[in-house]
């Protein structure tokens, strides 16, 4: 009895787990539809004239998922060899993630609309469609923004003063009759404008005001590239520390990826 259980539980693992098998790809392609046929639910769901029509069609088929879901994150469990990692894993909480607004529904209006967290899980997709691959340049990626933390914050910093400083000087020279009402606000307006969004729910209407305004949205248009080229540098400086020079050719060769170069052939 012990060993049926024991093969089952095997069995199992192998679909819910595993891609490489033609019944465990199988199994994640289905799911893969399942979570984006439940977020296309919940868009349709806002749209009024939809939802009035449709109500109660749209309540079974939230069950319908919620369910399903439910039933595969059980198994999951059931089947893990380690159920704690699994649980508190990426993976393991954003499964969670994608059950808890079915039930959140019954007790918070609108708690449905949080379905569209099943999303996440879409990341899959790279495991079960082989793009792993790509996980390497979304590595540099991460290691350059890591690498920019410092900077950018610096950066931000000193964003966060030029609008403070810009917005309560804006209190000062507009005032109140010409909307800015308050020093929040003033800094609110200057945000907007140093990021070039431009509501235009708030103006300048002095000539000071109009002259300050001008000077701020041209230092924003040298904000905007800042970041760019912080995180532009450390990603062309991650991706060399990523490589290595061939031997003989000297083409770039990813570090431990390869035996033999690509470009020339030689043994690495």
């Amino acid at each position: 009895m012990q060993r049926r259980r024991s093969n089952l539980r095997n069995k199992i693992y192998i679909i819910v787990f595993r891609s490489d098998t033609r019944a465990g790809r199988f199994f994640d392609i289905v799911l893969l539809w399942l979570i984006i046929l439940s977020i296309l639910l919940v868009f349709m769901e806002s749209v009024e004239s939809f939802r009035r029509l449709y109500q109660p069609q749209i309540r079974l088929l939230e069950w319908v998922f919620t369910f399903t879901f439910t039933i595969e994150y059980i198994l999951r469990i059931y089947s893990t060899r380690d159920t704690r990692r699994y649980v508190f894993s990426f993976y393991g909480m954003v499964d969670l993630l994608a059950l808890l607004p079915g039930y959140f529904a019954l007790l918070l209006q609108g708690g449905q609309y949080f379905i569209v967290l099943r999303a996440i899980r879409l990341l899959r997709v790279f495991r079960i469609l082989k793009l792993t691959r790509y996980l390497y340049e979304g590595n540099i990626l991460g290691k350059a923004v890591k690498a920019s933390l410092y900077k950018i914050t610096v950066f931000l910093s000193a964003v966060i003063t030029l609008v403070t400083i810009v917005g309560t000087l804006m209190y000062v020279i507009e005032g109140e009759q010409h909307g800015f009402n308050s020093i929040p606000e003033s800094i609110y307006w200057a945000i907007v404008t140093v990021t070039t969004v431009g509501y235009g729910d708030v103006s300048p209407a002095t000539p000071l005001g109009r002259l300050v305004a001008s000077m701020l949205m041209i230092i924003g248009y040298g904000i905007i590239a800042v970041p760019t080229g912080i995180v532009s540098v450390e990603m062309a400086r991650a991706t060399n520390d990523a490589q290595e020079p061939c031997p003989q050719c000297k083409a770039p060769v990813e570090k431990g990826k390869a035996n033999y170069c690509s470009n020339c052939g030689s043994k690495l």
